[in-house]
C-alpha cells in the first residue's frame, strides 16, 4: 500500500509519477524499496487518470456501502422486537402474580 500511497501523494502535490519520485518519497517515510516494486507501479499506471479513479470509487462507496447499512438495520429491528415480546411477556407474568 506504501506504493500506492506515494504515487498519491506525488499526484497531490502535481508531481510527476515517476520511479525516481516514487523512490525518493518511499524512502523519505522509512519504507524498504523494492525496485521491481516501483517498476510495476509505474507501469500500471502509466494510462491511468489517477482523479478520474478517484472520482469513479468515491462513487461506487457509498452505492457499495448502502446494501450492508440496510442489513444492519434490518437486523437491529429484529433484536428490538424480540426486547419488546420479552419485555411484554414479563409484564404478562407479573400480572399473573398478582391475579394469580
Amino acid at each position: 500500500m506504501e506504493y500506492v500511497y506515494a504515487a498519491l501523494l506525488l499526484n497531490a502535490t502535481e508531481k510527476d509519477i515517476n520511479e525516481e519520485n516514487v523512490t525518493a518519497v518511499l524512502s523519505a517515510a522509512g519504507v524498504e524499496v523494492d525496485d521491481a516494486r516501483v517498476k510495476a507501479l509505474i507501469a500500471s499506471l502509466e494510462d491511468v487518470d489517477i482523479e478520474e479513479a478517484i472520482a469513479t470509487a468515491a462513487v461506487a462507496a457509498p452505492a457499495a456501502a448502502a446494501p450492508a447499512a440496510a442489513a444492519a438495520a434490518a437486523e437491529e429491528e429484529v433484536v428490538e422486537e424480540e426486547e419488546e415480546e420479552e419485555e411484554e411477556e414479563a409484564a404478562a407474568a407479573g400480572l399473573g402474580a398478582l391475579f394469580g
